[in-house]
């Protein structure tokens, strides 16, 4: 899946999502139970969603400046299309989202593709919202205020009280009858554009001997299987020095003292957490699943009762306190539960952290890269690499002995760490990748070269895996009707 489709959905609803699309098969997520699940969950979900990104963009809580800090990006009109424009800030605030929810961190180049894509995306919004007036499309004033209503309870709710949310309209120079005009404009965009887009492009079915027929016709259309290595991995975290971490973990405990004193949990980390993203909101970091976080976070989250304030957990982020709201089972669309990979429940986790970060310096990454270029050095040169593991791995998620990942998807794991790994042969040791979590030396167990996929591992999916290439290809083919008729002009930047 693309990066503006993922942030065309999130402005327009979902309308042509698949259970199983073939992107989905790129990325090595094709083991098709949790590939249902996260589709039906999607579906399900998705205006819900809307109206969540909306509360926060309203009130500022996810809005950030892409630019270098200190530095002030002037608005601007980055397209004209007819007679409405669409504004730079528009772009970077699509952009920062799906930064935020992809966890990416991709150059400088990338973000450019990024912007123009995202771009096309907004265009095709105003084209498709503006055809789907001129066709006179309504939308009920009652769904609208519903929505609305839902999104101020929800802003409401994130923000921990009456109060708190009142504040931060004030923050923003903003009466509560200015946000819910915000709102209604937009959701009652959004409807209408699902609207349009559900009547010009129905969902087609496509039977299982047509999606056969159409999967031996054009192999071409399908992705390959990525290729599979499988890993052992040694990880040292940058880490500070220990009078930093303690005075880390104390702050977090204060924090977590002043909750069970009596104080809002939301107003605390307003107030105490360094995290940027969510403090805003209260510490909230909506529902998430096992594999979406870092694995002691989840494994604190999924261990504690609803209701309950955690001690500090502590992550390569900092340390962190945190209170489980909820629990929940995906469920597909006839409102059954859906399962993982492995045939369990696929349950997610509703919780809010505060976090405190240890502030890392230069000379921490310097310490722990002069470690890891060393145990690599001994690694090639033949010392026994289970042994590297235990005395200096770090590494917090799954394994087996001696660091063991088993088979991993190239398509699912981070672009960096995947070139660093593309010429390392079976047997093998890579150079120290680093990423987020640390310094990484891989050594290569074993391997499975790309290919096809064969008919039987998608048999089950395949009708709607080309209904969803089918239906791609007709609300393509008509946008770019709309675009044809239309005066769609691009400023610089």
């Amino acid at each position: 899946m693309s990066a503006p489709e993922l942030l065309y959905r999130s402005r327009i609803e979902t309308y042509t999502r698949p259970l199983l699309e073939p992107c989905d098969l790129a990325r090595g997520a094709s083991r098709t139970q949790r590939a249902r699940s996260a589709a039906s969950h999607t579906e399900v979900r998705d205006l819900k969603s809307c109206v969540r990104t909306l509360a926060l963009i309203a009130l500022g809580l996810l809005a950030a400046p892409l630019s270098a800090p200190g530095q002030e990006r002037l608005d601007g009109i980055a397209a004209v299309v007819n007679d409405e424009v669409v504004l730079q800030s528009d772009v970077e605030e699509q952009l920062y989202l799906f930064l935020m929810r992809s966890q990416g961190r991709p150059d400088s180049a990338a973000i450019d593709t990024l912007r123009r894509e995202i771009l096309d995306q907004l265009i095709d919004e105003k084209l498709i919202v503006a055809e789907a007036e001129r066709q006179g499309l309504q939308v009920p004033q009652e769904e609208v205020d519903a929505q609305v209503d839902k999104a101020i309870s929800d802003a409401r709710q994130r923000l921990g009280s009456d109060a708190a949310f009142q504040e931060q309209l004030q923050r923003e120079n903003m009466t509560e009858a200015q946000l819910r005009q915000k709102y209604e404009r937009e959701l009652k965009r959004q409807i209408l554009a699902q609207r349009l887009v559900q009547k010009q492009v129905p969902p087609e079915k496509v039977s299982a001997a047509e999606a056969e027929v159409f999967f031996k016709q054009h192999p071409e259309r399908f992705p390959k299987v990525p290729a599979e290595l499988r890993l052992a991995v040694i990880q040292i975290p940058v880490e500070a020095d220990s009078v930093r971490s303690r005075a880390a973990r104390q702050k977090a405990l204060a924090a977590k003292k002043r909750i069970d004193g009596g104080e809002k949990f939301a107003k605390v980390a307003e107030e105490v957490s360094e995290d940027p993203a969510t403090a805003r909101s209260g510490g909230d970091l909506g529902f998430f699943g096992r594999d979406d976080m870092d694995p002691a976070f989840v494994e604190a989250a999924f261990r504690l009762p609803i209701g309950r304030v955690s001690d500090p957990v502590q992550t390569p982020f900092g340390w962190h306190v945190l209170e489980v709201l909820d629990r929940d089972t995906l469920k597909t669309v006839s409102g059954a539960d859906s399962v993982d990979a492995t045939g369990q429940r696929a349950v997610e986790v509703h919780a809010r952290h505060i976090m405190v970060r240890v502030r890392l310096d230069e000379a921490d990454a310097e310490r722990a890269r002069r470690l890891a270029e060393d145990v690599r050095a001994r690694a090639v040169k033949g010392e026994d690499f289970g042994q590297l593991v235990s005395r200096h791995s770090r590494f917090q998620g799954p394994t087996s002995p001696g660091g063991d990942l088993g088979f991993i998807s190239m398509g699912a794991v981070q672009p960096q760490i995947a070139a660093g790994l593309e010429d390392v042969p079976v047997g093998g040791i890579s150079e120290v990748l680093p990423n987020q979590a640390g310094f990484n030396i891989f050594k290569v167990l074993d391997k499975r070269e790309e290919r096809p996929y064969t008919l039987e591992e998608i048999k089950e999916d395949l009708p709607q895996v080309v209904s969803q290439i089918r239906n791609r290809e007709r609300y393509d083919s008509w946008v770019q009707a709309l675009r044809d008729k239309s005066h769609i002009e691009i400023r610089s930047s």
